[in-house]
């Protein structure tokens, strides 16, 4: 499907560009609609495309030597991932996945390439976002290494929280929070154990539901603590 120079303003890192770039830019680009669990990016492969999220939610994920799936970061609308090959042409280094259905609109990496050296601030935007999501897989494999359970999930919140937009509210929020399930695979537990770390902070009343898309953190202190090992569960 076609892509309109108004749909690619409508990303952030893309709003600073002239006209002519958008048009040059929506001209090879197209719009994908991804049903659950589908492939939006192919580890291993030198993808040409870089992914941009227009509706829906995507994660970044990664396998174990014995096979198990390990989540590494989540795509919210608005967002888009792929970019690593822009400045290595490399091959994709873990797959992006639709965690609902999803429409996604695919940019061509060559031609964002040459946008990116024509434009200082696209070029300071993805850096940026390039150093962001280095320092968040860095602290997530931190994560991984912890032997409590307890810890990695709270160390996995705290994380979230702090790149939530709600994490100034009264009282802080988690907006759209990943499921048990989710939180398992990126942690490599088990779901069990995840909802009984959550059941126990409920029970403390650090965390609180308020629906599917929103989680509450009424005692963000406590939380940190915990996250930090300085108090254990």
């Amino acid at each position: 499907m076609a892509v309109s120079t108004e749909l690619l303003s409508r990303f952030d890192i893309l709003k600073t560009l002239s006209p002519d770039a958008l048009e040059q830019l929506a001209s090879q680009s197209a719009l994908r609609k991804l049903a659950r669990r589908g492939v939006a990016l192919n580890a291993g492969q030198q993808e040409e495309f870089l992914c941009f999220l227009f509706e829906g939610r995507l994660q970044g994920i990664d396998f174990t030597l014995d096979g198990r799936e390990v989540g590494l970061y989540f795509v919210e609308p608005g967002e888009f991932c792929g970019e690593v090959g822009l400045f290595d042409q490399g091959p994709q280094p873990e797959y992006v996945m639709a965690l609902a259905r999803s429409q996604v609109v695919m940019v061509p990496m060559a031609t964002l390439r040459q946008v990116m050296f024509e434009s200082r601030p696209l070029m300071e935007a993805l850096c940026a976002r390039m150093a962001y999501r280095v320092r968040a897989l860095t602290s997530h494999r931190g994560l991984l290494a912890l032997p409590s359970v307890a810890q990695r999930v709270c160390g996995q919140l705290w994380m979230l929280l702090q790149a939530s937009a709600g994490r100034q509210d009264s009282p802080p929020l988690i907006q759209h929070p990943p499921t048990h399930q989710e939180m398992a695979i990126m942690l490599n537990l088990s779901r069990e154990s995840v909802t009984r770390v959550f059941q126990t902070l409920q029970s403390r009343a650090v965390v609180q539901r308020d629906g599917n898309t929103r989680l509450l953190i009424p005692d963000a202190s406590t939380l940190e603590a915990l996250a930090k090992g300085d108090q254990e569960l």
